[in-house]
């Protein structure tokens, strides 16, 4: 994961699935992207055993860190926040030689490697609206002309990073386009723009293809088009619609088939616009205002998928 003592614990999902690993007694050990590494074909980790507590200071204690291979460890949950930059694709290449060796990976390196978090979304057309994936500014101005009202984002980022609203008439696009696509170097995702995002972009929570039956709706900020709560959102839970339960049986089965068992759709009026495979957010706002235990859920899945390998 990320460093542990920059996040914030009260609302931060990896601190929960911490959570309820440790009140299952199972023993836990923390590890950043730059603790792996390989020799001779085997994956190996410096693992630190863990303690957390849920209270707003000193959330953790770290022992001394101990060297061994990943295959000492039943599984491992891959956490690492975007981007998914080239050593985040290296990570993916040594979890991928620990799964090799029989320790369960989640989500599974070989998923986190296929799935972008916004082109997968070409994976469900019957779910989305109206998209272009291009580098051409001029093929995502004329995509611009026929829908008049779009939005306008990279590929690799999180949090509503470098996401734009665009109208036909702005007399910003040009640079707008050319800061995107870095001149035609930088493929962009374009998307019709959804007015129902005044109503909130709604994470809904996959647990081993299974929905959540609440979402968190992000509504956005005064003079935001954003929902994320990064970007000043405000999150909002509400109850899942039969819209969205459909677009959730769409997924289920394909996530559940790729071995992604924690996702994060976000889902704006009637359609799917995000699929978040690596390090997805909103367990604690929805435990709180619900009473859940969406982490707790994910450990019972993951420790079936465990016993069913014995």
């Amino acid at each position: 994961m990320d460093p542990i003592d920059r996040i914030r614990v009260y609302k931060d999902s990896s601190f929960a699935m911490l959570l309820a690993a440790q009140a299952r007694g199972w023993q836990l050990f923390y590890m950043e992207q730059a603790d792996l590494y390989l020799q001779d074909s085997r994956s190996f980790a410096s693992m630190r055993p863990l303690v957390v507590q849920d209270q707003a200071h000193d959330w953790f204690q770290l022992g001394a860190g101990e060297e061994h291979p990943l295959s000492h460890l039943d599984a491992v949950l891959m956490r690492k926040d975007p981007p998914m930059d080239m050593e985040y694709l290296y990570t993916t290449y040594l979890l991928e030689r620990a799964e090799t060796e029989g320790v369960l990976v989640v989500n599974r390196p070989a998923a986190l490697r296929d799935c972008n978090e916004k082109l997968f979304t070409a994976w469900f057309p019957q779910c989305c609206a109206p998209s272009l994936v291009s580098r051409d500014p001029e093929r995502l101005r004329a995509f611009l002309h026929r829908h008049g009202d779009i939005i306008l984002k990279p590929l690799d980022a999180m949090g509503g990073a470098s996401i734009f609203r665009v109208r036909e008439d702005d007399p910003n696009t040009s640079v707008i386009l050319e800061t995107l696509t870095e001149r035609g170097q930088r493929s962009t995702m374009a998307q019709q723009f959804i007015p129902e995002i005044s109503r909130g972009d709604k994470r809904i929570l996959m647990v081993d293809g299974e929905p959540v039956p609440w979402a968190l709706a992000r509504i956005p900020a005064r003079g935001e088009t954003r929902g994320n709560l990064a970007a000043g959102g405000r999150g909002e839970g509400v109850e899942l619609s039969e819209r969205d339960r459909w677009i959730c049986a769409q997924t289920g089965p394909q996530l559940r088939e790729r071995g992604l068992m924690f996702v994060g759709l976000d889902v704006i009026g009637d359609y799917l616009t995000e699929i978040n495979v690596t390090s997805p957010t909103c367990i604690r706002e929805l435990d709180q205002q619900y009473g859940l235990d969406i982490a707790g859920q994910l450990m019972e899945r993951l420790e079936a998928r465990l016993q069913s390998r014995q």
